[in-house]
């Protein structure tokens, strides 16, 4: 504790009247770019991850980062990706998972937790995950197959996403996004999930493409 309140004071004594246009500027009104919706785990980061300031992400936290399917549970994770998308008109919605999760392993392990009775309900959330990872990696063991749970769970909470009202008219009128990557702590890599190949492939890789891809068309315009 002592160190968190040596942090406040330096915030406030070092940090806060260098942006205190920004945090003024704030407390009229937030306009984020996109809701970010990764695990709890302490060693996430988002806006570190993103380089995002104050302001640019509505971040949603969960053990797994997890979204009950509509109608199946009323929480905060319902009433958050509501407000955003409604209210606060995100355009844009990530699902972030993560290396050496936690909650992932004890999807494939539940006896794990049998005496964290309310982690092991939320966690039935996940139960889809485990039956896809059943079906079609039982070659893979250790951290292969973790890896392979965490990048399963993003395409599940991917689609219990859709099953939210509001996501799914804002998706259909083409004014919202989804996204699903994975963070992969000792390295700092971020992969994206790309629909078209069924893969995760490395986020820098594609943006080197994009970058590419338009200098190509600025070309041929020309």
């Amino acid at each position: 504790m002592q160190k968190l309140l040596e942090g406040i004071h330096h915030f406030q004594s070092a940090l806060f009247g260098s942006q205190r246009e920004l945090f003024e500027r704030l407390a009229e009104g937030q306009s984020p770019d996109a809701l970010f919706i990764t695990c709890s785990d302490s060693r996430i980061n988002p806006n570190l991850l993103t380089q995002t300031e104050p302001g640019e992400l509505f971040i949603l936290r969960n053990a797994g980062n997890i979204i009950p399917p509509y109608g199946n549970f009323f929480g905060g994770e319902a009433a958050t990706i509501e407000f955003a998308v409604a209210r606060l008109g995100v355009k844009d919605i990530i699902i972030c998972g993560h290396s050496h999760c936690g909650a992932m392993n004890a999807v494939m392990e539940p006896q794990s937790i049998l005496d964290l009775p309310a982690l092991n309900q939320w966690l039935s959330f996940a139960d889809h995950t485990r039956q896809v990872i059943q079906d079609k990696y039982a070659d893979r063991h250790g951290e292969a197959l973790l890896m392979a749970t965490i990048q399963e769970n993003v395409l599940v909470q991917m689609e219990n996403l859709r099953t939210h009202p509001v996501v799914a008219a804002s998706l259909n009128t083409g004014k919202l996004k989804l996204h699903g990557w994975v963070y992969k702590i000792e390295t700092g890599e971020v992969f994206g999930y790309e629909p078209n190949t069924c893969q995760f492939k490395l986020l820098a890789e594609h943006r080197n493409e994009i970058l590419v891809t338009n200098r190509q068309r600025i070309q041929a315009e020309i």
